[in-house]
């Protein structure tokens, strides 16, 4: 548990030291003179037209023989009768009682706060 516990602390220190020198970083770059300007590129040529290529003429696609279509087999129209569960399974068996039942126990109560007197404000300087 302390082992954790010591971990903990060193993450907390390196996490520190880290945004510090972030900040830092930050405050200096922020004091930094103005950046000069980037000369502009100059402008590319043009890209050269594309040629017209001429069109390839494609075989006509196979047409797809008719298949002779299955025949389904008829599904039945009534369902069978399911058993009822509450003729199949037994009754469940009772449980004993043979735990006694928990004492109770009452809570002392709890003691009674002190009031904390209230200062009043200090009087304003008289002008004289």
């Amino acid at each position: 548990m302390a082992g954790s516990n010591v971990f903990v602390l060193a993450f907390v220190v390196a996490l520190s030291f880290s945004s510090i020198d972030v900040s830092l970083a930050a405050r200096h770059l922020q004091q930094l003179p103005p950046m000069p300007t980037i000369p502009s590129l100059p402008t590319q040529p043009p890209l050269p037209t594309m040629p017209n290529l001429p069109q390839p003429t494609l075989p006509p696609l196979p047409t797809i023989p008719n298949l002779p279509q299955p025949t389904l087999p008829t599904l039945p129209t009534t369902q069978p009768s399911l058993p009822n569960p509450a003729t199949v399974l037994p009754p469940l068996p009772s449980l004993p009682n043979f735990l006694p039942t928990a004492p109770t126990f009452g809570l002392p109560p709890l003691p009674s706060l002190p009031s904390i007197p209230f200062l009043s404000p200090p009087p304003a300087p008289s002008t004289p």
